[in-house]
């Protein structure tokens, strides 16, 4: 269980570094993060030690939401006097995510494969 802390902890500070020197713009776990996925793909397989960390992390993920919940309410005056923004921000990026995706889904299923030639 410690190996597998043990590279998490590592990917996540190299990617840290990256995002310190090379890569500002990008947060530091999400560097670390695509890191770690290009290792494991690399090696083709993920160890024991990973999983079990992996698997006991993802148990808790859910109380990751309470810090946003805590923040909603100690902001709720702000986000009453702006309401009418705020949803429309949120309308507005759904129906471009969705435009979005369609119009690549419609891109890359209209590249001929070597299975349609």
């Amino acid at each position: 269980m410690i190996s597998g802390l043990v590279q998490i902890l590592l990917f996540q500070s190299l990617g840290e570094l990256v995002s310190k020197f090379v890569l500002p713009t990008l947060p530091g776990p999400v560097i670390g993060l695509v890191l770690l996925i290009a290792w494991l793909a690399l090696r083709k397989g993920i160890n024991p030690e990973l999983a079990t960390v992996a698997d006991a992390f993802s148990q808790y993920l859910g109380l990751l939401f309470v810090p946003a919940a805590v923040g909603v309410v100690l902001f709720l005056p702000q986000l009453k006097a702006n309401a009418l923004a705020i949803v429309s921000a949120l309308v507005g990026s759904v129906i471009l995510t969705i435009a979005t995706s369609a119009v690549l889904v419609r891109f890359l299923s209209s590249k001929p494969t070597e299975v349609d030639q």
